[in-house]
């Protein structure tokens, strides 16, 4: 019997994330691993266990409301630096709703 190995939770999200058009993956200045657009960051990957966003304010006011997202371990004072943990399906569900939230602000849509 084969045994067949599953994706882990960042080759799910550069999996759905990579293929919105314009987006590019790889690593960051810091050894995380980007998702941007052009220029621009959507969010990054700090291996299978959290992501790291920057979100407008109302946004980030929204998304920590509802418990979606602490507050980024950098700058932990500050409202738009945003973490999550990934943990689950869930949460691997849930950070590509996030990134998608970036990714259309981005690109206007």
């Amino acid at each position: 019997m084969t045994e067949t190995k599953s994706a882990t939770a960042s080759e799910q999200i550069t999996s759905e994330v990579t293929s919105w058009p314009g987006v590019e993956a790889g690593p960051g200045r810091r050894g995380e691993f980007a998702f941007r657009v052009g220029r621009r960051e959507i969010g990054h990957l700090h291996g299978d266990h959290a992501a790291h966003f920057v979100f407008a304010r109302e946004v980030w006011d929204e998304l920590f409301e509802q418990g979606r997202i602490v507050r980024h371990p950098v700058f932990p004072g500050r409202e738009g630096p945003a973490a999550r943990r990934i943990e689950d399906q869930e949460d691997v569900r849930d950070v590509i709703a996030m990134l998608r939230i970036n990714y259309d602000r981005v690109t206007g849509r």
